[in-house]
């Protein structure tokens, strides 16, 4: 497994340099396929982009707020920028919950007002369908399918859509807060195991 300390990354609490990320892109390459090897391009391709400006604390924070990347992405830059786990953790879940009463709250009234607008109409709707196809476990089981919807770190799942589908399906609103609380719960130590290597740490 590719190690930010063997790659010579800044681990100062300072902006990162551009050239450590092209180091983490090609560890990245090599660990993941498909739509998990996209997603984690474009975890790095934001820590790129922030990284000039800011702390790579700071960096680890937002990725976790933007949908698709999430605590999963944020976690996975964490680890290989050498962020202790003990630093990373809060702002990965921190970053991820920030976006949920939003989207609980408001986002079935800003999609109805973007659906006025020819522009958007599609786009929209493509959205809702897609968010829709996803909902089955969700429907069958609301809170514990929402848990493991959003807790399961798989392509396409997360508190992002988890919540689009808890506001499509008008899900009590506490209800669905404690069902993402405890999904990121649940991703939080998987992803932590595997980004951070504590599954071999633990069996060995």
């Amino acid at each position: 497994m590719c190690r930010s300390h063997k790659l010579g990354i800044a681990v100062e609490n300072k902006s990162i340099p551009s050239e450590n990320f092209e180091i983490l892109s090609a560890c990245l390459h090599k660990k993941s396929s498909g739509m998990e090897e996209r997603m984690e391009s474009l975890a790095v391709a934001f820590a790129n982009t922030l990284g000039k400006y800011v702390a790579k604390e700071v960096v680890v924070f937002i990725i976790s707020m933007i949908p698709i990347l999430e605590l999963r992405g944020g976690l996975i830059v964490a680890s290989l920028l050498q962020v202790p786990i003990t630093t990373a953790i809060p702002f990965c879940i921190i970053g991820n919950i920030i976006p949920i009463p939003f989207i609980l709250l408001f986002i079935k009234q800003v999609f109805k007002l973007l659906k006025k607008i020819k522009l958007f109409r599609g786009i929209i709707e493509k959205l809702e369908n897609r968010a829709m196809g996803k909902s089955d476990s969700i429907k069958k089981y609301e809170f514990w399918g929402l848990v493991l919807f959003v807790g399961i770190p798989l392509p396409g799942t997360g508190a992002w859509t988890g919540s689009l589908i808890a506001a499509l399906l008008d899900i009590d609103f506490k209800k669905a807060i404690l069902a993402e609380l405890l999904g990121i719960a649940i991703a939080t130590i998987i992803m932590s195991i595997f980004s951070y290597g504590l599954l071999g740490a633990l069996l060995g």
